[in-house]
């Protein structure tokens, strides 16, 4: 049953975590893929789908991408295969995984009298979280992963005996391998270690509750093969991806070894500042909690636990100055669960809510701002609307489309991968000559790399805030 504390609260939570999980859903549809990430993971996605070349991810055709295991990849492929090639087919295998989340942690805490509704509710007005909810990208997934190995080491720890979470424990570590790699062991097991210290007879209800042969060789199962199997026919793939993705991304200040970007470098301990800006307010409720509290907090077994699995990924991050803030997204589900045990003692629960509901308030404001005055498709790092405003045939042949240098990767999306590069003035002479009629895509701020006698050829069709797009006359 719902405390007498809560149930004053619990309608505003349920209507609340409905209405954002619906207006979260709207946006997973409406909104066009963006640049770069999300659409070039939906573009990955669509060349998996079309080319049926489940083993090695490509970010073009015959193109590997060596940078992320299969896993995200694999869900957005499977749902365009279910749903068709679209936004909302790319994006909601990571909205189903938060909403599962959000499920597990309601049953959790509603065990001990919370409403079901408040994981969600903190969940959903916690920015990192939202934002993730409904994202094409491999943070999403390996927030899953991590999360139910975390639960799972947990619920074995507090069985009196070995338990069927033990082996749910070695699945998820397992998909967590195919998810992001090795960096699903550096961000559990550090915490799961420290944890254990507080008491070190912990250690021996490890070695007790846990199959550790028989769990090792069910992630084994799990997960190897594809590691092989992408080596086989893509080699040189694990050294990219266990060297350069694994190490020198991150201890690497401005790494130049990316195929496929470049590092974000970041001040060190700038994740920090990422932390409490994504996961306002509810990280600022945490830490004043936590301070308060400071000299008999880690004598409580949950708590301690939360703490170190909360805190581990930031400060893990804090050396590295290749980060971004989605880094921080495994955080979540400890900081919700800190909230969740602090609940009772807020007196000033209302003003908490209303506080939390400014981000998701702030994005419904602006979404329908964006709908109501027209400027949504000018507005978005996306060349959807461009290109769909651009479709023409000519004598039943569809025109070409070329970039100025580098493709967008929305630009690849939407275009079906027809989208072709130009990277000098004299391949755009010679593809001017092949076509009767091309397009020609570039970005404003290059556009100064184009000479008068080439743009003079050309008639400016569309354009939003970021690209141009030229039809040859």
């Amino acid at each position: 049953m719902i405390s007498e504390k809560l149930k004053n609260h619990s309608k505003i939570l349920s209507v609340s975590v409905i209405l954002i999980l619906i207006f979260r859903l709207l946006l997973t549809i409406t909104i066009p893929l963006l640049d770069k990430t999300e659409s070039r993971y939906a573009e990955i996605a669509r060349i998996m789908q079309e080319t049926k070349q489940w083993v090695v991810l490509q970010i073009d055709y015959g193109v590997p991408f060596w940078a992320k295991p299969p896993l995200s990849t694999w869900l957005s492929a499977g749902s365009f295969e279910v749903f068709g090639v679209n936004e909302f087919a790319a994006r909601f295998p990571s909205f189903l995984l938060s909403v599962i989340l959000i499920i597990i942690a309601g049953k959790i805490v509603k065990k001990d009298g919370y409403s079901f509704y408040l994981p969600g509710f903190i969940l959903l007005t916690m920015p990192e979280f939202l934002i993730h909810t409904g994202v094409v990208s491999t943070d999403t997934s390996l927030e899953f992963c991590i999360t139910i190995m975390m639960i799972s080491f947990w619920k074995t720890m507090q069985s009196e005996t070995k338990t069927y979470w033990n082996y749910v424990f070695f699945i998820a570590l397992g998909f967590g391998f195919l998810a992001k790699g090795p960096l699903i062991t550096v961000l559990t097991f550090p915490p799961l270690f420290l944890w254990c210290c507080l008491d070190l007879q912990r250690f021996k209800a490890v070695f007790s509750k846990f199959s550790i042969i028989l769990g090792i060789l069910i992630t084994a199962i799990i997960a190897l093969p594809w590691y092989y199997f992408c080596e086989q026919q893509s080699p040189g793939f694990l050294d990219y991806f266990i060297v350069g993705e694994h190490y020198k991304r991150f201890l690497e200040p401005g790494w130049k070894g990316d195929l496929y970007g470049s590092g974000h470098s970041q001040p060190k301990g700038m994740i920090w500042l990422l932390m409490i800006g994504f996961m306002f307010p509810w990280i600022l409720v945490v830490l004043y909690k936590l301070w308060k509290n400071k000299a008999t907090i880690l004598k409580n077994n949950w708590v301690s636990f939360l703490i170190v699995w909360a805190f581990w990924t930031p400060v893990f991050f804090t050396i590295s100055s290749n980060i971004l803030h989605t880094y921080l997204l495994p955080s979540a589900m400890p900081i919700m669960f800190l909230v969740v045990y602090f609940w009772e003692e807020f007196t000033r629960k209302k003003l908490l809510i209303n506080v939390a509901l400014f981000f998701p308030v702030v994005v419904f404001i602006a979404y329908f701002g964006l709908i109501a005055t027209g400027k949504l498709d000018n507005q978005m790092n996306s060349d959807k609307y461009l290109l769909r405003d651009i479709k023409a045939t000519t004598e039943n042949k569809e025109i070409p489309i070329y970039y100025w240098k580098d493709k967008h990767y929305s630009g690849q999306f939407y275009s079906n991968g027809k989208a072709q590069v130009v990277k000098t003035e004299k391949q755009l002479d010679s593809v001017q000559r092949l076509n009767k009629k091309l397009f020609f895509v570039i970005q404003k701020k290059e556009e100064k790399e184009i000479s008068k006698k080439q743009l003079d050829k050309m008639t400016l069709t569309q354009s939003n805030f970021k690209t141009s797009i030229f039809v040859t006359k």
